[in-house]
């Protein structure tokens, strides 16, 4: 599935963003993002996974794919995302394994305590690409965007889009245009996992601005995060687009 464009008029909020994070002409143009992160956090030991450290990141802005190495306790082990299909690779880019429509798999059965390599390939490459792509997502004409207040947005998004939940928030600074707080469902965990994601830093690298620390925790019924437990922590060391 390749992102269509938006042809539309863009709302305040979404073109102050895309304004904020490099520009249209930017992500229109981008074809891939590498990245270097580290990840921790309770939802990696409820689900008996390592964290990830110093780990590389290779995603397509176009359209959903992206490999993570590693994927796991081996270093030669790759996890991909392809659609909605789940893969592992070896360090030569053969295949070792895969998952069709890797979320039919979820939530139940042992998955309630256990995940193993393809499901965080899965969970783990459809959440970075979702975050990490966001400018070009604001544009992307199979998600219908809405405006509730400046600042404000919401998203619905189409079943071919791998991604937490159908119905997702978005805060924006109304002065800086940057991402404040994304709230969502991590259906795959538990309809119950309703999240709060909060943009704790940002940095700049190759003259582009980025989330640098992300945190996620639980949020209040009016949408406000708890702070405490931390699901996960994003550090990103580093962030390129390349053209």
């Amino acid at each position: 599935m390749i992102n269509k464009l938006k042809k539309m008029n863009l709302s305040l909020t979404a073109s102050r963003a895309i304004d904020a994070y490099g520009g249209a002409e930017l992500w229109k143009n981008g074809k891939y993002i590498e990245a270097e992160v580290s990840v921790k956090g309770l939802a990696f030991t409820l689900k008996r996974r390592p964290f990830f450290e110093h780990a590389k990141i290779t995603m397509e802005i176009g359209r959903p794919y992206s490999k993570l190495t590693p994927i796991g306790k081996d270093k030669n082990i790759s996890g991909v995302l392809d659609g909605q299909d789940a893969r592992l690779e070896n360090e030569k880019g053969e295949k070792l394994a895969e998952r069709k429509n890797a979320r039919n798999y979820f939530p139940f059965g042992r998955r309630l305590i256990y995940w193993d390599d393809l499901d965080m390939a899965y969970f783990s490459n459809y959440a970075f690409w979702n975050y990490f792509t966001l400018p070009r997502l604001l544009m992307n004409g199979n998600i219908e965007w809405t405006e509730k207040s400046e600042g404000f947005l919401v998203a619905k998004f189409p079943k071919s889009i791998p991604t937490h939940n159908e119905i997702q928030e978005l805060h924006f600074d109304t002065k800086t245009g940057l991402l404040i707080q994304h709230n969502y469902t991590a259906e795959i965990i538990s309809k119950l996992a309703k999240a709060a994601h909060v943009v704790v830093e940002h940095s700049q690298q190759n003259n582009l601005i980025f989330p640098s620390l992300r945190r996620v925790t639980p949020r209040t019924k009016k949408g406000k995060p708890l702070g405490k437990p931390v699901l996960i922590e994003i550090k990103v060391h580093s962030y390129t687009l390349v053209e």
